[in-house]
């Protein structure tokens, strides 16, 4: 199958550090290409990939200073891939809704992954698209108002055998916490649970600039290098050793999260994740056997106490279960095929070869 990946340019496929999108995007292009698919990535420059690499732009937009309209940059991607768009079966979008205005006007099929959530605003452009095929990334992210065309809910994966396992805690105990130093992460509510427990917190993340204030004011001042320290962003080893270390990794987010790929790659360590029962939190944390769910500080406070009794291997076996790379890929072939069976009915003729 002739497969054009489409994905964002604000940052590097796979990303160096944090981009959760940008690493799903990379996982499956790099297994669809194993798989014997001819697949074509748009993305930034410095992308490094099995596929060909298209780039309108040399490196990823957010180390490009002189970059100051994210989106020309964007349409210039968009208008690349649907001018070729008679060299691919089918098109897959990770771009949310900025591709939406052009599948129409090709003939070629675009499927449309959310990473994202709805807006106010986007809302509007999805529904008028709205039957255009969509995947959700959770069932919890899907809003039955919109009425969409979703074809399936494809999780997240991650390549599990490229995280080390702990089959204990590192000694002095701690707690981990990774992910953007953002207010909807809740990275203040997991310096609150260390504080009131008197647990020791290792962060890690990066603060982008609209979250600047809010790091300055709620999260550096508790910052002193013992009880609550902040490592910077962190690379994938990072990321694994810090929550593999960890007893627990705290989870408290504040908003519906579609997705949250934190939660599976601390599982995949061993270590149990403690997180708000919000948005799909419950989808992917199975309560009492790789962390538990939550729905308050104090709900967060009491599950600490519980964690010893989790079976760490479970953790990791639970993730090897449900959210490996190759059981996305084969959601997301399950739904490329679906596609094309579909277009095949209603015209009478392959749009594309669906065999491999």
């Amino acid at each position: 199958m002739r497969i054009a990946q489409i994905a964002p340019l604000w940052e590097r496929v796979p990303p160096p550090a944090y981009g959760g999108t940008e690493l799903v995007v990379s996982l499956l292009t790099d297994e669809l290409v194993r798989r014997g698919h001819e697949v074509t990535l748009f993305a930034s420059g410095d992308s490094i990939t099995l596929a060909k690499l298209e780039a309108v732009h040399p490196q990823s937009l957010r180390l490009d200073t002189s970059v100051k309209e994210y989106q020309i940059y964007e349409m210039m991607e968009l208008s690349q891939v649907y001018q070729r768009a008679h060299e691919f079966d089918i098109i897959h979008s990770h771009v949310g809704c900025a591709a939406l205005p052009y599948a129409p006007l090709v003939k070629t099929p675009t499927i449309h992954t959310l990473h994202g959530i709805f807006t106010p605003d986007n809302i509007k452009l999805f529904e008028h698209a709205r039957k255009q095929p969509f995947i959700s990334i959770s069932k919890a992210q899907r809003e039955a108002c919109l009425n969409l065309n979703y074809v399936a809910t494809v999780y997240n994966g991650i390549d599990v055998e490229s995280h080390q396992f702990y089959p204990e805690p590192q000694d002095p105990p701690y707690l981990a916490f990774l992910g953007r130093l953002s207010p909807e992460k809740g990275p203040h509510h997991a310096i609150e649970i260390a504080k009131r427990t008197g647990w020791t917190l290792k962060m890690a993340g990066k603060v982008d600039a609209v979250d600047r204030e809010f790091f300055e004011e709620q999260i550096k001042p508790h910052i002193d290098g013992e009880q609550i320290q902040y490592l910077g962003e962190a690379n994938h080893i990072q990321k694994n050793r810090l929550m593999g270390g960890a007893v627990a990794t705290l989870f408290p987010i504040t908003w519906k999260e579609p997705f949250g790929l934190v939660m599976i790659e601390s599982m995949a360590a061993g270590t149990p994740v403690i997180a708000m029962e919000l948005g799909s939190t419950p989808e992917v944390v199975d309560h009492g056997r790789s962390g538990f769910l939550c729905r308050s500080i104090e709900g967060c406070i009491e599950a600490i106490a519980q964690v010893p009794n989790l079976d760490r291997r479970a953790c990791r076996e639970y993730v090897q279960q449900h959210f490996s790379v190759q059981r996305m890929v084969d959601g997301y072939e399950a739904a490329y095929q679906q596609i094309l069976s579909q277009r095949f009915a209603q015209n009478g003729h392959w749009m594309g070869a669906i065999a491999r």
